[in-house]
């Protein structure tokens, strides 16, 4: 087996194992919370934002910074420094005494990750350029199939071993990527030259198009506040359509799996596709389908119908991120790709944390409905941006 497929397998059971072990701490923060000394509905909701967000702020901040050193040291080592960090500081979540440790440590962990940054530059570097999309494809498969089974995990944990234990299981299970990744990864050594050490506006000034490495960034900021924006308001959406229903948190949780189902199984064939035919076709196709696809959301009067949907749009969005990544690893310099990829990651966490809560304010202001609509929006006049800064643009592979 070729070498930069062992490494692809090898990251995909690290990506699958991390995602699994960050998103088990969904289901269980709110009460983790309330067990560290928060009381009222309205407190544990405000401390849960702060903890959840906190994390993503410093991920935006620091991405960049580990993609830098990622090009000077090596993609191997800082995947295994992240690793390890991750294991021994969600590990000490399992035994703060208060809600401001664990907001710390949330702040700590996002700082010292760089997990993802890593293994996809990894992935995107070594990987022959007629693949690139594939691979991203399977990488991004074991991202949201980790993402989609650790809330159910996690909650069936927390039950059985409570949650100071749960964030020791978590951190064990980083542990173990950690363990995988030193013995079976595999890197060439990284040449170390002046070309390591360019500050931002020379990296910048080395990147070949302008116009679509922003649009690129930009692309990925708007997804991912698109995505976000509709999650935490779903369950409250289902229970409007299931007045009556004693069985929300079963129908929400389902209708949450839909989407990523889809995505695990679409992901892979869109790369493939994309490898066929071109990445920037495949990311047009995907914003414009799913900038369709949210409107009807909006005018659902049963949650099979908005289930149905979220999978459809499942099949869409899979094709976003891994598009996104093969467009920015074929267009930029293998020195700075860490880089450029780390910058593209600042911009998803951005896109995260302001989803999260601008999607929330507005559909207390103007209702859940107008949330969609919103959505649909921007996602179908970002597909127009990158149709005519992309698609009709000559796109040259470095």
């Amino acid at each position: 087996m070729a070498i930069w497929k062992k490494n692809l397998y090898v990251c995909w059971f690290a990506v699958f194992i991390v995602s699994s072990g960050m998103s088990q701490m969904a289901p269980s923060l709110p009460l983790y919370i309330e067990h560290l000394g928060v009381h009222g509905a309205a407190a544990i909701a405000k401390w849960s934002g702060i903890v959840f967000g906190s994390n993503f702020i410093s991920l935006a901040i620091f991405a960049p910074i580990w993609g830098k050193f990622a090009d000077k040291y090596g993609r191997k080592s800082m995947i295994l420094r992240a690793s390890l960090w991750l294991s021994i500081i969600v590990t000490c979540m399992g035994f703060v005494d208060n809600v401001y440790q664990l907001t710390g440590l949330r702040i700590f962990q996002g700082a010292l990750s760089g997990f993802q940054s890593a293994v996809i530059t990894l992935v995107a570097t070594q990987t022959p350029n007629e693949q690139v999309g594939w691979a991203m494809g399977i990488l991004f498969s074991g991202q949201v199939g980790g993402t989609l089974l650790g809330p159910l995990f996690g909650g069936y944990l927390a039950e059985i071993i409570g949650f100071r234990a749960t964030f020791i299981a978590i951190g064990c299970m980083c542990f173990i990527a950690f363990i995988a990744s030193f013995l079976f990864i595999k890197e060439n050594k990284i040449v170390i030259n002046k070309q390591c050490n360019l500050n931002f506006h020379e990296v910048w000034e080395l990147l070949p198009n302008h116009k679509i490495t922003v649009c690129l960034f930009i692309t990925t900021l708007i997804m991912q506040l698109s995505l976000m924006s509709i999650q935490p308001i779903i369950t409250v959406y289902i229970a409007q359509l299931s007045s009556g229903t004693n069985h929300i948190a079963l129908i929400s949780g389902a209708v949450f799996a839909a989407s990523g189902l889809a995505s695990i199984i679409s992901a892979p064939r869109l790369g493939k596709i994309s490898d066929r035919i071109g990445p920037q076709k495949v990311l047009l196709a995907a914003l414009i389908v799913a900038g369709v696809l949210f409107i009807p959301q909006a005018f659902v009067e049963h949650p099979w119908e908005l289930g149905v949907l979220r999978f459809l749009l499942g099949l869409a969005t899979a094709g976003l991120l891994p598009s996104v990544n093969s467009l920015i690893a074929q267009s930029t310099p293998q020195f700075i790709t860490g880089r450029a990829l780390g910058y593209n990651q600042s911009a998803q966490f951005l896109g995260v944390f302001l989803g999260s809560v601008l999607g929330g304010q507005m559909a207390g202001t103007f209702g859940i409905r107008y949330v969609f609509f919103v959505t649909a929006a921007l996602l179908l006049v970002n597909g127009f941006w990158v149709y005519y800064t992309i698609y009709k643009e000559k796109f040259t592979v470095c």
